[in-house]
């Protein structure tokens, strides 16, 4: 542009005060902030409908939260560098998925194996035994998927800080009101400092809330 320097702002001349002032004068008590928080607020609220799906487990609704806050974040521009531990603990994460999936291999193989011993001897034992089987096969086919969100969500999230829109520019009513509606506890969303700070919205929402 014409008298400018790459490194130059693009509204040099325009500060907070000045639209602020400009925003008062459409509508009283509007601001720069105000203004972001709405826009935030609704779009969280937007992203959480569309990316919720009813029959998913809790880590599973708990990525699709992340991906709507991830864009709030860039909505926000919110960005950050990646971590400096990010590599380290995703080769740590990827370390444990698979020894995770050895374990269900053995799980299934221990199953199957239950199964045959059952239709053999076909006595209560036995079926109790597949049942147990079967039980664990569940347990560590739930603690995979779990291992495989967390690091799909590390990874979409390195460059997003997601906690200054989720603190400073979200709603909390919209986060409290979708953990009710879907069943997902809210110490997953929000720390135990969090969730003082917004016990106000914990006791207000309720799982139909619309912002």
């Amino acid at each position: 542009m014409e008298n400018k320097q790459p490194e130059d702002d693009l509204f040099d001349r325009l500060n907070t005060s000045i639209l602020n002032k400009h925003l008062q004068d459409l509508m009283e008590g509007l601001t720069a902030k105000v203004f972001r928080t709405y826009n935030a607020s609704i779009t969280l609220q937007q992203q959480l409908k569309e990316l919720t799906t009813p029959d998913e487990n809790v880590p599973a609704k708990i990525l699709s939260y992340n991906r709507a806050n991830r864009a709030v974040a860039i909505l926000c521009n919110h960005q950050r560098a990646p971590p400096k531990t990010f590599e380290k603990s995703m080769l740590n994460l990827q370390t444990k998925i698979d020894a995770k999936k050895e374990q269900l291999v053995d799980a299934r193989r221990e199953l199957k194996s239950a199964k045959a011993d059952a239709k053999v001897r076909r006595d209560e034992k036995s079926k109790k035994m597949v049942e147990s089987k079967k039980k664990t096969v569940q347990r560590v086919e739930e603690q995979l998927m779990k291992l495989e969100v967390q690091a799909t969500d590390r990874e979409e999230n390195k460059q997003i800080a997601l906690g200054t829109s989720k603190l400073n520019y979200l709603d909390p009513r919209i986060s409290v009101a979708w953990c009710k509606k879907w069943g997902v506890p809210i110490e997953k969303i929000y720390n135990k400092t969090q969730r003082e700070k917004f016990a106000w919205a914990i006791d207000m929402a309720d799982d139909d809330y619309e912002f």
